[in-house]
């Protein structure tokens, strides 16, 4: 019998919906940025700012189990196409917000609802319908590679916009890049019942599968896990180039750091991939928040220079992103492709509550204590408890009854 050949990856799908990641995720990265010329000019304070991020992350998280539902059912391209008009109207709005009402309805709302519709839950579901289960977790290290590409152009990209045309339009100029996303959405056509992973799928409806997974333990641990991942990345993404200039560092090492953080984190996502593929999900998982909490320590209690930035923005851009693919493909694992756009968007509400936590609080705590400190010492309790609660989960699938 000849040994069969392995079959290739669907190149021009997994293309496609990285670039479409990658301007996903490239505007909302660079928010930072936005804070300090905004609020010179409109004279509003940083809770306002910090709550309409916060907003974003937090309707990023409840618009993303119903579009991966949708996604499922309807067919990826068409949640996709949306997510571009979204955004682009979202940062439009943003631009011209005359009153705080409606940077939170632009930046927040509509931002938020943009990225919900095409982060990674919709994207890696639609890549997991047509690779197979040995190329999965590296498909979703290219997926989740293409969204830190998008952080590692858009912090340069966006400081040079605000410094050649301000704030407003350089927010304006990224919602027409946006536009982009409804074009590349058509090779992503197709729902949970296409793709080459179709056959043998274990057919369930969603309720039953989300009593499925809300019942089953490996999987209530990984969302509370996620929560961790988002409170650290969504405050450090806000706050940290106006933490830099508390601290009297220059603020071009901001950009040098966020654009660090992006590009190390493409190979903290692709390395992901291939060690997710390799060794235990769950306790790589563990090392990683580890790791994130002694990085946030060490940079804390040793003297903060422009080296000591760069060499935290290394260290954070490895571990950044790298949650991403071990934690889809242990969904995956765990409850099959079926109904992956829903039930890893459960996870992702749960990573975005903890954005939006994260984000509200460092602004909150900040304008009433006049530091970060607070945030950032809790983000590294939290990395330890996220290390403790992946460190029981089961890598195997959920039992099932064998059908009659």
């Amino acid at each position: 019998m000849s040994a069969k050949t392995a079959p290739t990856m669907p190149w021009l799908i997994i293309t496609s919906g990285s670039l479409i990641v990658l301007l996903v995720f490239g505007p909302r990265s660079a928010m930072g940025f936005f804070q300090l010329p905004m609020l010179m000019e409109t004279g509003w304070d940083r809770s306002t700012f910090g709550l309409a991020m916060a907003l974003q992350n937090l309707f990023w998280g409840l618009s993303q189990p119903f579009f991966g539902a949708l996604a499922d059912k309807y067919g990826t391209s068409r949640v996709l196409v949306l997510s571009g008009l979204l955004y682009a109207a979202g940062l439009f709005l943003m631009a011209h917000a005359a009153a705080p009402l409606w940077l939170h309805v632009g930046g927040g709302l509509l931002v938020g609802m943009a990225v919900g519709a095409g982060s990674f839950s919709v994207v890696l579901s639609a890549f997991a319908r047509h690779v197979t289960p040995q190329q999965r977790s590296m498909a979703f290290g290219i997926g989740t590679a293409a969204g830190s590409a998008g952080m590692f152009l858009f912090a340069p990209i966006s400081q040079a916009l605000i410094t050649l045309y301000g704030w407003s339009d350089s927010l304006v100029v990224m919602g027409a890049m946006m536009l982009l996303v409804p074009l590349l959405a058509f090779p992503l056509r197709g729902n949970a019942a296409s793709g080459t992973q179709a056959q043998g799928q274990f057919q369930q409806s969603v309720g039953a599968a989300l009593r499925e997974a809300l019942s089953h333990q490996s999987y209530l641990l990984l969302t509370s896990g996620f929560f961790v991942c988002g409170f650290q990345v969504a405050f450090i993404t806000a706050h940290f180039p106006a933490y830099l200039g508390d601290i009297g560092i220059d603020a071009r090492y901001a950009v040098i750091a966020m654009a660090c953080i992006g590009f190390f984190n493409i190979i903290g996502s692709l390395a992901a991939g291939v060690i997710g593929q390799r060794y235990s999900k769950p306790y790589f998982l563990a090392l990683i928040y580890i790791g994130r909490s002694i990085a946030v320590t060490a940079f804390l209690l040793l003297p903060q220079t422009p080296a000591s930035v760069i060499a935290f923005a290394v260290v954070m851009g490895l571990l950044w992103l790298s949650t991403v693919p071990p934690t889809n493909a242990l969904v995956a694992i765990m409850f099959g492709t079926r109904h992956l756009g829903m039930l890893g968007g459960v996870v992702f509400l749960s990573h975005q509550i903890g954005s939006f936590l994260g984000v509200w609080m460092g602004g909150y705590l900040y304008d009433h204590f006049g530091t970060y400190n607070p945030v950032w010492w809790l983000g590294v309790a939290l990395g330890l408890f996220a290390a403790t609660v992946h460190w029981p989960i089961r890598e195997r699938p959920v039992e099932r009854p064998l059908p009659a």
